[in-house]
């Protein structure tokens, strides 16, 4: 095993600040499908936070907030504690909502999290969700990134191996999608396999792989990068041939994919961004094309490599070249059709 380090790289604006870029495209809209909030004892990314990324100069017109273990409830029964954390963003949202903010509207769709190991009997669980998210509430992300090296650090909370071959979870899962809520799955390369399996076994369900599919740069996989290339292209093939999977092009800014922007003394350009991450992105929308790709931010999460403004122009440079209707697919309509609250109930 090797030594465990933090997944998340701290976010230093001042160094974020050094390499200022005007905005490609500003008038292009953007859904943000992917961002996170939380008070944490060393750093907080609340609504101040967002609305000053948001304000960078993209017109990003709504946001999904997505799982991540903020404000859960305290005391209560175990199952019912995430509840806590989409009445906490269900009350972001309705100050967005008051247009006191600007246009955008955060966290339009909620993504929250229940315990799909309680198999069909986590129905009930889903049902209180929906009621806290006031409407908002789009579908549920239940942590199962594993790795065995130490070194492979894909969330701070430890998960166990194997889940999403577990028959509990594809019963929870299949409970998911007579809910008509989606599945976000955030997981390592090495893990797209059981993703393909639970995908398969619950057709209905619409699935959203998080960030790529999560190639990993770091432990064994530091410098063999052409090597988790061909495995993840793989995987991802066969991921893509499965109608009910998405995916989001975004959060290779973590610490675990090993691009390591963090350690230079600027930070990263869109040039930059574009070159370095142009394989796996061009490669999903390939593989699912644009109506199943959409970009995302991962915030603040990729923020300890790259700021708001310069990640959205990598994006904009990436698809340059593309047409008009691709580029609105990427960039909002893919995560309109996806995430149905944003339409649906408390779309613009």
């Amino acid at each position: 095993m090797s030594i465990a380090t933090p997944p998340h790289i701290p976010v230093r604006p001042d160094w974020l600040a050094l390499r200022p870029e005007p905005v490609l495209e500003p008038e292009r809209e953007i859904v943000d499908p992917h961002h996170h909030l939380w008070d944490r004892p060393n750093y907080c990314y609340l609504l101040p936070e967002l609305l000053e990324d948001l304000a960078a100069g993209h017109r990003v017109v709504q946001t999904v907030f997505i799982q991540c273990r903020s404000m859960y409830r305290a005391d209560g029964p175990e199952a019912l504690r995430p509840i806590g954390e989409v009445e906490f963003v269900n009350g972001v949202a309705t100050m967005s909502a008051s247009g006191l903010y600007g246009e955008a509207r955060a966290c339009a769709g909620i993504v929250g999290c229940a315990d799909l190991t309680l198999g069909p009997e986590v129905a009930p669980v889903l049902e209180a969700l929906d009621r806290a998210g006031g409407g908002r509430l789009c579908g549920i992300r239940f942590p199962v990134a594993w790795h065995p090296d130490d070194a492979v650090r894909l969330t701070p909370q430890p998960t166990s191996p194997g889940l999403m071959r577990e028959p509990r979870v594809h019963g929870g899962a299949a409970a998911l999608a007579r809910a008509g809520l989606s599945l976000d799955v955030w997981a390592g390369h090495t893990q797209l396999d059981e993703l393909f399996d639970l995908a398969t076994g619950v057709p209905d369900l619409t699935v959203i792989v998080d960030h790529v599919g999560g190639p990993i740069g770091v432990g064994p996989y530091a410098g063999c990068r052409a090597e988790v290339l061909v495995d993840w292209t793989a995987s991802m093939r066969r991921l893509a041939t499965l109608p009910n999977v998405h995916v989001k092009l975004g959060g290779l800014a973590m610490r675990v994919g090993g691009f390591a922007f963090d350690e230079s003394p600027l930070p990263p350009s869109s040039e930059e961004l574009a070159a370095a991450w142009r394989p796996y992105i061009m490669t999903c929308i390939d593989l699912f094309g644009p109506g199943r790709c959409m970009f995302e931010s991962n915030f603040p999460v990729d923020k300890g490599m790259v700021g708001y403004r310069n990640l959205w122009n990598g994006f904009k440079r990436l698809t340059a070249d593309f047409s008009e209707d691709e580029k609105q697919a990427l960039f909002a309509g893919t995560a309109r059709r996806v995430y149905k609250s944003l339409t649906q109930r408390n779309g613009r």
